[in-house]
């Protein structure tokens, strides 16, 4: 049997506090709608209108607001009829939820006052050490330099040389030089790169396989229509090979940062078993038998 379904608005002036203000017709903690058995009253609606916000543009939000209640209220009676047989497991669900809202809750207000977020070099070089068979690498990753420079310049020759050689005065003399003529420099030294990357600096079409470029440490060369490219690659990591630790190292965080949260939240949860334990809060009938029994067996 349907019910019917009733929607009063009453009328005068309702000031909220922090100048929030509501439509006039809306006065004391009148009821505003009725929705079946449900009822939405003005002080309901209080958090509705923002600061600031009144007349035409409160009246206009709390009337899209009561439009919305009542609609809502009016699927939800509809579901609850529809779905009347499934009204248990629905509970089950919101209940099973809510456990684990709250467990989650918990175990966070375990890690944000138990967990030490800092990890020393040692701890994270330790941990690759004794995993380094779980870090492999799927493609390959070079340290080099690259600098690229008008065709023709005539000093070609000696920046090449330059940028072979293993003298510090010499490398700094390349840089020096690269600066004076703003040369464009790509200086990968410091730290690992995608070989894919590194490629992207160069005129290197890619349908090629550049793969024999790895094979040399040597001032390697490149042209485009307009460009002379250097190219020196310095250290190369191959498919298959170990990651690099400096790759490796907020992964590495990230896999400690766990364990120990894992270790605080197990190690907690046994305190708290252990105590209401020994407090008489916690009794398994079964085992309390299974264990009676066992004493009878030795005894006999």
């Amino acid at each position: 049997m349907k019910r019917r379904m009733k929607i009063t608005v009453a009328a005068a002036v309702l000031l909220l506090a922090g100048c929030r203000e509501l439509p006039r017709y809306f006065a004391g903690d009148t009821l505003v709608a009725r929705a079946g058995s449900a009822t939405l009253r003005v002080s309901d609606l209080e958090s509705v209108v923002p600061k600031g916000v009144t007349g035409d543009d409160s009246v206009a939000l709390v009337d899209r607001y009561v439009d919305r209640w009542v609609r809502k209220q009016l699927k939800l009676r509809e579901a609850e009829v529809f779905f009347s047989a499934a009204a248990e497991d629905i509970d089950r669900m919101v209940e099973e939820y809510r456990q684990v809202l709250l467990i989650r809750k918990l175990e966070q207000h375990y890690v944000d006052n138990s967990v030490d977020t800092t990890f020393t070099d040692d701890e994270i070089e330790a941990y690759y050490n004794a995993h380094k068979a779980d870090f492999r690498l799927d493609r390959p990753l070079v340290k080099g330099r690259i600098v690229r420079f008008k065709e023709g310049y005539r000093q070609a020759r000696k920046l090449k040389e330059l940028m072979a050689s293993e003298s510090e005065a010499e490398q700094q003399d390349f840089s020096d030089l690269c600066a004076k003529n703003d040369f464009e420099v790509n200086d990968f030294r410091s730290h690992w790169v995608d070989f894919s990357e590194f490629l992207s600096y160069l005129p290197a079409p890619q349908a090629r396989n550049y793969d024999s470029a790895l094979a040399s440490k040597s001032v390697q060369e490149m042209r485009d229509s307009q460009s002379h490219y250097y190219f020196r690659i310095l250290e190369v990591r191959r498919a298959g090979e170990t990651i690099p630790l400096e790759r490796l190292r907020p992964t590495i965080r990230r896999i400690l940062f766990n364990q120990r949260q894992s270790e605080v939240i197990r190690s907690r949860e046994e305190e708290l078993y252990r105590r209401s334990a020994e407090n008489g809060e916690v009794r398994i009938f079964g085992r309390e038998r299974a264990g009676s029994d066992d004493e009878q067996n030795h005894d006999s």
